[in-house]
């Protein structure tokens, strides 16, 4: 009997290290419980292992503005199964107001964004946006089963104002991060056109010093400016060094991710430069700090918009499909290791990694929301 369970175990672990097939469940579908469509997921970890799974739930398929509410899921046994999908920010009095409608819209709540991270000492922060005009934050200390009261803090996003005279304002989306020093960091973008448009746009961070009872505004970490076209979506990660990445989508001639760094993932950002490995399909990309020193995970739809006969098309974009894996050994250098995770209909997507070293990547596929589980020796393959 004792050599029958050490032979499953060195089974198991030869599975562990060399890698199976990622194992995917669907958890959200469309045009279930009365919402059209799901998007914008994003996933954390807790310092206990439960993993939450949170997204837009949308009334409306086709609009980012609409009437919108934002949903998690929890796990506690890595993924495997999920309890029943909750309702969980702006649970009060409604706020109702869209400007993108002509008519209708006045009778609209849009919550959105959402941004969870996970704090050291326990405790799991969630901002959200509503209607794009206003952040709020809320906190919970029991693994994402109850939620404090949000509180606004809008009032630091006015910290970019000279800088940047927005109209509009979004989180993430994805996850936020918790730096060495205990410093809580938010990437967020800014749109400064009429109100309600979302270009012309700039992207930075917000950060809490606090354990997230405060909030200010960093630097303009990625300008609209010179070769770079509205800078948005942004996904961060804390290097083997210290420092601060940002990688941000962008409507460029270059049809290439924009990378920048800083040493406190506020201020003294580098110039932003285009990743030639990091294709830009013009959609949101999630990046992930994995515990192996200087190892960067990166996730996005692997796909650029061509010519007949072959050639990139300048500022085009790419379909969304084809979503890849690309793995970086030396803190976002180069990206020699690339792993297609679906290849078909496949768009925005958030990763996390669990206690037991295993990597979730919650990912748009098609119209369902759908959490891959794998291990970093199938990514090794």
């Amino acid at each position: 009997m004792i050599k029958g369970l050490a032979g499953l175990f060195a089974i198991l672990a030869v599975l562990h290290a060399t890698g199976q097939e990622p194992e995917k469940t669907d958890i959200f579908t469309a045009n279930t419980d009365g919402f059209e469509l799901f998007r914008i997921p994003g996933i954390v970890v807790t310092t206990k292992g439960t993993a939450l799974a949170y997204c837009e739930a949308r009334h409306d398929a086709h609009s980012d503005w609409g009437e919108i509410a934002v949903h998690m899921r929890r796990s506690t046994d890595g993924g495997r199964t999920w309890e029943k999908a909750r309702q969980i920010a702006h649970m009060g009095e409604r706020a109702e107001g869209n400007p993108r409608k002509k008519a209708g819209g006045e009778h609209e709540q849009t919550v959105n964004n959402p941004v969870a991270m996970v704090d050291r000492n326990g405790s799991v922060h969630f901002l959200y946006e509503l209607n794009y005009a206003r952040c709020f934050s809320m906190r919970s200390e029991d693994e994402g089963l109850t939620w404090t009261k949000p509180v606004e803090i809008t009032a630091a996003f006015e910290g970019f104002r000279k800088a940047c005279d927005w109209k509009v304002i979004a989180t993430g989306p994805g996850h936020g991060i918790q730096l060495r020093s205990g410093r809580l960091v938010v990437p967020v973008w800014l749109a400064y056109g009429n109100v309600g448009d979302h270009s012309p746009s700039a992207a930075g961070t917000i950060y809490s010093d606090d354990h997230g009872r405060t909030w200010k505004a960093g630097d303009i970490a990625v300008p609209n400016a010179g070769a770079i076209g509205n800078p948005n979506e942004t996904s961060i990660a804390e290097l083997s060094d210290g420092r601060v990445m940002l990688n941000t989508r962008n409507v460029s001639k270059a049809n290439r991710k924009l990378v920048t760094l800083s040493a406190d993932g506020a201020t003294g950002w580098a110039a932003p430069r285009f990743d030639d490995a990091l294709w830009e399909p013009i959609c949101m990309g999630s990046l992930l700090a994995l515990p192996k020193p200087d190892t960067l995970l990166f996730a996005c739809p692997h796909s650029l918009k061509l010519d007949p006969m072959g050639n990139e098309m300048p500022g085009k974009g790419g379909e969304r499909k084809n979503l890849t894996l690309q793995l970086s050994r030396d803190n976002g250098n180069t990206w020699p290791v690339s792993k297609t995770l679906e290849e078909g209909r496949s768009a925005y997507s958030d990763l996390a990694i669990g206690p037991d070293g295993t990597i979730f990547c919650f990912y748009e596929r098609d119209k369902r929301l759908t959490v891959a589980r794998f291990t970093p020796g199938w990514l090794n393959q």
